[in-house]
């Protein structure tokens, strides 16, 4: 808090109607709300307009406000209501923007997209296909169904060092067929 900054006497004031009491809760709580708004938000933009909107909640309060011990709890309350109601807007225009996004998508790009799609595929599935045998099913059981290197290890009766082993050997293989392809750069 200020030095010399009475709040019970500016929350009297602000309850009288005083304007400058807003005023001095502003210059006051503004720094400390700005804080905790942005580490809730994790981004500068809006805060402003939600902190106009906590004071001017608290001015269209004035007149119920009355315990100066509690106004400090009352203050953050009203705050992390509006960044939550900020949270919810921006969760739901992400969604309509996707949504609308999708929909603006033409129906020859998606053909387009998804044939693009199965074209990459077939090489990377013709790449691994063109792995030595014990390479192609290290990298399958590792890559494809998830298995870790231990899981793998006891599965082939192998050691984990050799299951390393191979996968380096297929990661070296395969970006060696795919830049072939033009799907990595070297």
């Amino acid at each position: 808090m200020k030095k010399g900054f009475d709040l019970e006497m500016v929350l009297t004031h602000l309850a009288e109607g005083n304007p400058s009491a807003v005023e001095d809760l502003y210059n006051v709580y503004y720094p400390r709300l700005y804080n905790f708004s942005k580490k809730f938000l994790k981004l500068d933009e809006g805060i402003d307009d939600i902190l106009q909107e906590v004071f001017l909640k608290i001015w269209q309060n004035r007149k119920r406000i009355k315990a100066a011990d509690s106004f400090n709890a009352f203050i953050f309350t009203i705050t992390r209501n509006l960044l939550l109601n900020e949270l919810r807007n921006r969760l739901n225009d992400y969604k309509m923007k996707e949504r609308i996004g999708k929909l603006a998508v033409s129906v020859e790009y998606s053909f387009i997209e998804q044939s693009e799609y199965r074209d990459l595929k077939e090489k990377v599935d013709l790449a691994i296909d063109e792995l030595p045998i014990r390479q192609k099913e290290i990298f399958t059981l590792s890559r494809i169904q998830g298995y870790s290197h231990k899981e793998i290890a006891e599965t082939l009766n192998i050691t984990t060092k050799t299951v390393e082993f191979h996968l380096a050997k297929s990661a070296v293989i395969l970006r060696k067929r795919l830049m072939n392809f033009e799907l990595v750069s070297p």
